[in-house]
């Protein structure tokens, strides 16, 4: 397939690549993980032709097709369907299978109405690069390339979008800052760090376990390797008067020039998110009453939604897109006003709200230090230097204009004016997109600690499933409260997409009263489910028993090899070094048993 050797690349001073190289084999999906500004995005411009770069080689095979999510919007075909269906290749017999692109439309969001009669023009942005994203996908290329294809779905889709590429049968490289969706759909993951590549066969955690333990061996070794070097100084300076000492000191000194010392591994500088609390001295922060909203008569996006907020809450927002969620936040932030119902806010909540819309009213004409410390309350100077540091505008970068800043990089401007400003309830939409995994990460921590509530819209389910304990849920042309966790509604509700159509005898049975189902019949469905899990739950414990145990082992070996280095003794070095390959082999077995029988498990 695929193969990238001794692959360099330079922006200026700046090193993206240094002799990295990777092979991408036969069916495999593969993850691609690193820090933003890593290079993730310039390693498929480079894959695809669109950069070129300073050394190395990339191998592609002949009649090997490539095809990826454009951001470019070119349409020239009269309705959505037909746009969709130019991207498909006819079969053995010459016809073109349309029904796919009916299929891949309508998981992706579009119905059936808009599919055959609207024009590609008439689309919002977002639904524009679906478009694209479904042309992608009905193309069946050989590879396929997406850049963060769920920052422009709904939570529905993006499920949808996940059994899709699970099901893919060619090859597919992946970027994505939701580590569950990786997780769910990649074979193979690989890790773009210190401008090296690095890729191997399982989840995000099991690389970032291997790039970790990497590093703690390489600082180990330069740690021995200054001791050592000292020691040579040392007798060098003692003995270099001493004649009878010349060919020992001679030979020290050679020992000394040909023993280059390790160099320490460079920082990496990651987002710290701490948000700044002020008390809130009541229990209910805010209450919704019978709330209803429409930007028009015939467009009621909210109706009789009624709920309460209370001190250190974590409430979700989740649906399909344009059914109102990022309204109901500009309802809760009284930007818009209710056609009927109301919000009651306490008087003494203070909210901080990060929008998508919100990044749209920075001042272009201020730098990022102005605009930062405009929210503060003492306007002072230092503390908005910090905060722009804290935000990955270290330094001059400060000093940078917000017109010339890119879209995540605004993101995090007006993430660094919250994080500033006191505050005891947060209203986030969509905080992540412009994030990597680390920072998602790190913004769940601060979540986790901060004492006040906390409203968040988002289509990412690793940060809901994390961070929900009660939901309103925007599903079947309807806003509702569900008093639970994401885990709870997907098992007593689910997403009305994603269920059966039932039959007009099943509706029926179902009108005259679904709360009178059989409770024997359910009593032993459950069991069944109960003596299916437990199995599996059982294996899974074992083989992440057996994974530590193997872990611990390869550790201590490490530590072994480190011994026998400083005492001279090669052959227990590759006594060591053999059984360390050994158990490493093992590792990799465990851990493709770990996600075959993971998979069972969530198919059960």
């Amino acid at each position: 397939m695929i193969q990238v050797q001794n692959l360099k690349k330079n922006f200026g001073l700046q090193e993206l690549f240094s002799d990295a190289g990777f092979q991408v084999g036969k069916n495999e999906r593969i993850g691609v993980v690193g820090r933003n500004g890593s290079g993730k995005s310039t390693l498929f411009k480079i894959i695809l032709g669109e950069e070129g770069y300073d050394g190395g080689s990339i191998n592609v095979p002949k009649n090997y097709s490539i095809g990826y999510l454009s951001q470019h919007l070119n349409f020239t075909h009269a309705t959505i369907f037909e746009e969709a269906c130019s991207a498909l290749k006819p079969n053995e017999d010459g016809w073109v299978e349309s029904y796919k692109v009916e299929s891949i439309l309508s998981g992706l969001g579009f119905d059936k109405e808009t599919i055959e009669k609207k024009s590609p023009a008439m689309l919002s942005g977002g639904f524009q690069i679906r478009l694209n994203l479904a042309k992608a996908l009905a193309a069946e290329p050989n590879m396929l390339l997406l850049d963060e294809p769920t920052n422009y779905l709904d939570i529905v889709s993006v499920r949808w979008l996940q059994k899709f590429l699970r099901s893919w049968q060619g090859e597919l490289m992946l970027i994505t800052h939701d580590r569950r969706f990786m997780d769910s759909v990649c074979t193979h993951t690989l890790g773009i760090h210190r401008q090296k590549i690095r890729k191997m066969q399982g989840n995000v955690a099991k690389l970032q376990d291997a790039i970790l333990a990497d590093e703690e061996v390489h600082l180990r070794t330069m740690e021995n390797d200054a001791s050592k070097r000292e020691h040579l100084q040392k007798f060098i300076e003692r003995f270099r008067y001493k004649s009878s000492k010349a060919k020992a000191v001679q030979s020290k000194v050679k020992a000394l020039e040909r023993h280059e010392p390790l160099s320490n591994l460079e920082k990496i500088k990651t987002l710290d998110f701490e948000f700044t609390e002020t008390d809130f001295p009541a229990k209910k922060m805010l209450t919704t009453r019978h709330l209803s909203f429409g930007f028009s008569k015939d467009l009621t996006l909210i109706e009789n939604l009624s709920f309460e907020l209370y001190k250190g809450d974590r409430l979700a927002i989740i649906g399909p897109n344009g059914k109102g969620k990022t309204t109901l936040l500009n309802l809760i932030a009284s930007e818009l006003k209710p056609n009927s119902g109301s919000v009651d806010v306490h008087n003494s909540t203070v909210m901080n709200y990060f929008g998508q819309t919100n990044v749209n009213r920075l001042d272009l004409g201020k730098t990022v230090e102005e605009e930062i410390q405009s929210s503060l309350e003492d306007k002072a100077r230092g503390k908005a230097r910090t905060l722009a540091g804290v935000m990955m505008f270290e330094g001059d970068n400060a000093l940078k204009k917000i017109q010339v800043l890119s879209g995540g990089e605004r993101s995090r401007v007006l993430l660094a004016k919250i994080l500033g400003k006191p505050c005891n309830l947060l209203l986030l939409d969509e905080p992540t997109n412009h994030l990597d995994m680390d920072s998602v990460d790190s913004l769940i921590e601060a979540l986790d600690e901060f004492k006040g509530a906390a409203i968040l819209v988002s289509h990412d389910e690793e940060i809901i499933h994390a961070f929900a304990k009660r939901l309103v849920i925007f599903d079947g042309g309807k806003a509702k409260f569900f008093d639970g966790t994401y885990q709870d509604f997907l098992e007593r509700v689910g997403w009305v997409a994603e269920k059966p159509e039932k039959s007009g005898e099943a509706l029926n049975r179902e009108s005259r009263g679904s709360d009178k189902r059989d409770k024997r019949e359910r009593a032993e469905q459950i069991l069944q489910r109960s003596r299916a899990i437990r199995p599996l739950e059982q294996k899974i414990k074992q083989i992440e028993s057996d994974i530590q145990q193997k872990e611990n082992f390869v550790a201590q070996c490490e530590k072994d090899i480190i011994t026998a280095a400083e005492n001279g003794e090669g052959l227990k070095i590759a006594e060591i070094s053999k059984e360390m390959e050994l158990a490493k082999g093992q590792l990799l077995d465990l851990y493709s048993e770990w996600e075959k029988v993971h998979k069972e498990l969530e198919a059960v």
